[in-house]
């Protein structure tokens, strides 16, 4: 058995290593196939203690693909770059978060492009 090394963990995700293009696609697909909205976060951090995150424009209310989400995650990449970014999914009937993960990290060399 062996122990994970000591580093910064970020969202449900963050155990994983870094997701691929496709594997980001697939969890948007997800959040699409389940009725969610998706929305866009930036934040300069993410230490626990910082709950608020600055939503990149409105959730994607009635979004028609998994493409126009990437779409927006890259514009927000582009516009922010030294902040956190991370999708997050609404569920509209329970008025509730259900997911969310880190699509970038100030830094780290990410091939994340749509």
């Amino acid at each position: 058995m062996k122990t994970l090394p000591k580093e910064r963990r970020y969202e449900n995700l963050s155990y994983l290593p870094p997701l691929t293009d496709q594997q980001i696609a697939r969890q948007v697909q997800y959040m699409l196939d389940q009725g969610f909205i998706p929305c866009i976060e930036f934040n300069e951090t993410s230490e626990p203690t910082e709950n608020y995150w600055t939503m990149w424009k409105l959730p994607l209310f009635g979004v028609a693909s998994v493409q126009d989400v990437l779409a927006e995650v890259n514009e927000c990449r582009t516009e922010y770059r030294e902040c956190y970014v991370r999708v997050v999914s609404f569920d509209n009937i329970k008025q509730c978060q259900t997911l969310s993960f880190i699509v970038h990290k100030p830094g780290a060399n990410s091939g994340f492009r749509y």
